[in-house]
């Protein structure tokens, strides 16, 4: 049998029989994948359908505060650092998001998530609406409330908590190492802070980051430890689409074969979460999307990201069927 196949075999049978992957076979698992990518997709699969079985989990968001943000996310076409074109709005009404999320889930998604600009919620009154239109959704839907508003407090938590929400989705982004490189005005540890402040307030974590901001694979690789060490149940996984008038603008999307790759390996190190394809996918991936099921994934966000546009919800849904989901 040839090495690397080998490998890749020992380590998929140690997960599956309940002991984690350490970080040094990660780096040796991403070589040898290198040489048998295929087989690398094929044996993440398995893990997946060990541990997460076949079900599909499709999210959607709805962008609630447009533009202006504080931080200077060097990727981001919401920040207020950069002229980027973005279209600009304040807070939506609780009417309006409970519109959106009815619409969320007559396509199919199974969670709604409220997403703001900036760097938290500061403003009382607009906090309130959050609450008002997470209580409206949780009372008038069937789907599980997640939320994305900054860096909160531990009273913020509990009144969300108390609304309805599940979830609250912050992102790592990148590597611990890597991070300063993408954002100078908020820093890692307050982001791994705010993770564990979410899950003593008794939420679920929704946290992953963005493939192609110039990191290396062993940065992707860290990220993938560093979420495994925060115990989170939700792994969203972005591909970078360059945004015009953004820093990273002209950056170039990392190759399908080495996202899908990635993919596997993060299957690997997290046998057990929810992870999801999400923003870059229809760009970076073209063709392939199938293939982000085919090495691991067993979710994605649909209906479009913040500021991207996505496909059309029926074609995510037939991508799934046609891939041996369940829906």
């Amino acid at each position: 049998m040839d090495e690397n196949v080998k490998f890749i075999e020992d380590c998929m049978n140690k997960i599956l029989g309940g002991t984690d992957i350490t970080r040094e076979e990660a780096g040796k698992l991403n070589e040898a994948g290198k040489k048998e990518p295929l087989f690398l997709m094929a044996a993440a699969d398995k893990i997946r359908k060990t541990f997460c079985g076949d079900k599909m989990r499709f999210c959607s968001d709805v962008n609630a505060r447009s533009g202006r943000c504080t931080e200077n996310c060097r990727f981001c076409a919401q920040s207020g650092w950069y002229h980027t074109g973005v279209k600009e709005y304040p807070l939506r009404s609780p009417e309006d998001l409970l519109h959106e999320a009815k619409q969320a889930e007559a396509y199919g998604a199974e969670r709604f998530g409220i997403v703001t600009s900036g760097r938290g919620q500061s403003d009382p009154v607009q906090f309130a609406s959050i609450v008002k239109a997470v209580k409206l959704i949780s009372q008038q839907t069937k789907l599980s409330v997640c939320c994305s508003l900054g860096l909160l407090t531990d009273d913020q938590l509990r009144q969300l908590k108390e609304a309805g929400c599940q979830r609250i989705h912050c992102n790592l982004e990148t590597a611990k190492r890597y991070f300063p490189h993408i954002c100078t005005t908020h820093t890692y540890e307050e982001k791994e802070d705010h993770i564990r402040r979410i899950q003593k307030a008794g939420l679920e974590v929704c946290s992953g980051g963005i493939m192609g901001l110039g990191e290396t694979e062993d940065d992707r690789l860290d990220m993938a430890f560093a979420l495994r060490s925060h115990h989170v149940t939700s792994v969203p996984l972005n591909i970078f689409s360059p945004i015009p008038g953004t820093p990273f603008g002209k950056n170039k999307p990392p190759k399908p074969v080495d996202v899908l790759r990635m993919f596997a390996l993060y299957r690997f190190i997290l046998p057990h979460v929810i992870m999801r394809v999400c923003a870059g996918r229809e760009t970076a991936l073209r063709d392939l999307q199938a293939f982000a099921l085919a090495a691991g994934l067993n979710g994605a966000m649909i209906g479009g990201y913040l500021t991207i546009a996505g496909r059309p919800p029926e074609k995510d849904k037939q991508m799934a069927l046609d891939m041996g989901r369940t829906l």
